[in-house]
């Protein structure tokens, strides 16, 4: 075997045993070990990285058993000479590395690229946020809260032989149906929706449910309207379908309901908690948009995105169980409340347009992996999600009242709203203080202090004095150390 070095991370969250299978097979499919290469002796091999034998031996055995290495009696280990033959080895290829590496695009991507989604302005998130001591981010889970047990528990038995024809199979374009029924009895009725299955579409998490409508409710000339601040993806998914898309500003009460919503054909809105400013929509306000949206004759795209996080009295029910006419389109995500890497959300509407959307998702993805879907339906029947939501919504209450003890002592003179729950506080320093939030970003992230600035928020990008403090993912005692010393930067 020619030299090459084996690096094993004992920090890492993955075994030796895993890092090592992983350096193997990575280099065997490379090409760094040839077919018919020698492999170095398990006691050398254990040696030389300072692990124990027993895990090279378990290794080259978990290699041997899937065909990667062959054993040959008293000679060792050697990279089998078959492994390759199912797939294209790098070297067959009749193109040289420096041939590629040479080779130039000639395509003119420019005229052929209808859209260009990356032009667009979107939320950026620092990726190594859990090492900064004051991650005011929005939208990340705090590890320690989540009930990894009880989540284990669950993909255990959805991963049961009993469960396997389950989800194994490819299910064309239907859903879970226990996911489906768990959503129906359990989520739904506290948001006080009552919805026949069929009125009912799993989704990899809100994103592709606003997607999907827009595909199929937007064109080129349909009038969207969205909030003014607002969330910058729904404001751009519907900017690539439509060229009339208007912001309109939102006040203490959520989206204003006048004139400016006559001509409407969709209404996109976030009424539990606007996002970004936390507002909740008064329950006068949401009857009249729905008397708006009848005379006006356009549709209302619910986006209740935060739907388990209220700390003020008890939650209004949800703008759709208001509806008697069918222009509600409530769309909801498990995304905010388990975990963002789990990509499940769900979409109620009309039966009508659930089978179009149905249709359209079995041409993107078919559905959602339908593992995971099954997962999720365990960890609601057997009530670990309960259990998990009032574990968050006492934490997070205490996380929400010491930001606003904080905001009221470190920035008395800013603009700070406090809504009725959300994960999240919306800041505006007002424009006589001179800070650009943008920059104050910048500076605070030197200190160890993550925001986000709040130009992104808005369509043309102007307002420069707003920011949004997330507490999801920040220790109760750290954000109070953490907004003095933003404070301070706001000041030099």
């Amino acid at each position: 075997m020619r030299d090459f070095l084996i690096a094993l991370d004992r920090e890492a969250n993955k075994s030796l045993q895993a890092q090592l299978r992983e350096v193997l097979v990575s280099a065997i499919l490379a090409g760094h070990l040839r077919p018919g290469d020698k492999l170095p002796s398990t006691r050398h091999l254990s040696r030389q990285l300072g692990i124990s034998r027993n895990t090279s031996v378990l290794v080259y055995q978990g290699l041997t058993d899937d065909g990667y290495l062959r054993t040959s009696e008293r000679s060792g280990y050697f990279v089998n000479e078959t492994v390759l033959e199912m797939g294209v080895h790098s070297s067959a290829s009749p193109m040289s590395e420096n041939a590629m590496a040479q080779s130039t695009d000639t395509v003119d991507w420019g005229s052929r690229i209808l859209r260009k989604p990356s032009s667009q302005r979107n939320i950026t998130k620092s990726r190594d946020w859990q090492k900064l001591p004051y991650p005011f981010i929005y939208g990340q889970p705090d590890r320690s809260l989540f009930p990894i047990t009880d989540w284990r528990d669950c993909v255990y038995k959805a991963m049961g032989k009993k469960w396997l024809d389950e989800w194994s199979q490819d299910t064309l374009d239907n859903d879970d149906p226990m996911l489906v029924e768990q959503i129906r009895t359990r989520i739904l009725p506290r948001r006080g929706i009552l919805a026949g299955e069929n009125q009912i579409l799993v989704t990899l998490g809100a994103q592709q449910a606003l997607y999907t409508l827009a595909s199929l409710l937007v064109g080129g000339e349909t009038n969207v309207v969205v909030e003014e601040p607002g969330y910058p993806d729904a404001r751009n998914i519907f900017a690539l379908r439509s060229n009339n898309v208007m912001s309109i500003g939102v006040d203490s009460d959520g989206l204003p309901v006048g004139d400016a919503l006559n001509g409407a054909d969709v209404v996109y809105t976030t009424p539990s908690h606007q996002l970004p400013t936390t507002v909740t929509m008064s329950q006068e306000r949401r009857r009249e948009l729905l008397v708006k949206a009848n005379e006006q004759d356009f549709l209302i795209i619910e986006d209740d995105y935060e739907l388990e996080t209220n700390y003020v009295g008890k939650p209004l029910p949800a703008l759709k169980s208001l509806d008697q006419d069918g222009r509600v389109i409530y769309v909801g995500s498990f995304s905010k409340t388990l975990f963002p890497g789990l990509r499940l959300g769900f979409v109620v509407a009309s039966e009508e347009l659930i089978v179009e959307m149905r249709a359209q998702r079995r041409l993107m993805v078919r559905h959602p992996p339908t593992n995971n879907q099954r997962s999720t339906a365990f960890f609601l029947s057997l009530g670990y999600y309960d259990v998990f939501v009032r574990r968050l919504h006492r934490t997070y209450r205490e996380r929400w009242e010491a930001m606003g003890r904080g905001l009221e002592a470190y920035f008395p003179h800013a603009e700070s709203v406090r809504g009725m729950g959300g994960s999240s506080y919306w800041i505006d320093l007002g424009p006589n203080t001179g800070v650009n939030t943008d920059e104050l970003a910048q500076i605070a992230l030197q200190h160890g202090i993550l925001i986000e600035p709040g130009s992104v928020y808005f369509s043309e990008g102007f307002n420069s004095s707003c920011f949004r403090l997330g507490f999801s993912s920040i220790d109760k005692d750290q954000i109070m150390p953490g907004l003095e010393k933003l404070s301070e930067l706001t000041r030099s």
